[in-house]
Parts: structure tokens; C-alpha cells; sequence
């Protein structure tokens, strides 16, 4: 598993935000049409070949799409609905994760392997 420095971290999310954005806005889009989803997975449109289900389908594909390249740099997603991403650190020879959240303009957080996003500790106390 890589490791990031918090330069390494700051330096990748110029790359990072417009991914994350695209997944924000997938989501969004799911959801605005989540009784049509609703729908789909009942089976309530037939036989599965509706326009409404391929959509859908490429609309999850697209996310699944997403996350695969932002997950291959390296990097964990954690919350799609949020855009949270977690970096693999090393503090101290333990493994710790520099904490990112869509909107923050840098790394801000940083928490403990198993604590997670309420554990977020403020950057200034590396």
C-alpha cells in the first residue's frame, strides 16, 4: 500500500477534486430520479429493457468508473455521498490517513487507522 506525504497528498488533489465532483454529480443525478430507480429494481418496468434502466446502469457504471481511477492513484474513497477520501500515511511508524473532504481547499484532517471520520484530528497536530 502506498504511503503519502502530506506534500504528496496537497499535490494530488488538483487531479482528485474534478473526479470527485463527477461523482457528486452522479450521485446527485441518482438520486433526483430515485423512484425511477426504485422502479428498476422492483421490476416494476417490465422485463428490465426500459431507456429509464440503461441510464441507470450507465450512471452507476460511470460512478463504479470513477472510483476505480481515484482508488488506483493510491487513494481510499470512503463516502461517495460526501466525497470523503482517505491518503495512506505513515506517522510515527504507525499507518494513519491524511483525511480529504470535497470543498476543503487542502488537507485539513488526519486520523488513526481505526477511528475514522469522527477521530479527524486538525493537521496542525501531526
Amino acid at each position: 500500500m502506498k504511503r503519502f506525504t502530506r506534500e504528496e497528498a496537497n499535490a494530488l488533489l488538483p487531479v482528485l477534486r474534478p473526479r470527485v465532483e463527477a461523482l457528486l454529480k452522479l450521485r446527485g443525478e441518482i438520486l433526483q430520479h430515485r423512484s425511477e430507480v426504485l422502479a428498476i429494481v422492483e421490476g416494476a418496468e417490465g422485463e428490465g429493457g426500459s431507456r429509464s434502466a440503461t441510464e441507470m446502469a450507465d450512471r452507476f457504471r460511470r460512478m463504479q468508473l470513477l472510483v476505480d481511477a481515484i482508488q488506483q492513484m493510491g487513494v481510499i474513497v470512503r463516502d461517495v455521498n460526501s466525497g470523503l477520501i482517505d491518503f495512506p500515511a505513515e506517522r510515527h511508524g504507525q499507518l494513519v490517513y491524511l483525511c480529504w473532504q470535497y470543498g476543503e481547499p487542502r488537507i485539513l484532517f488526519w486520523h488513526e487507522e481505526h477511528v475514522g471520520y469522527a477521530g479527524r484530528r486538525p493537521i496542525e497536530e501531526w
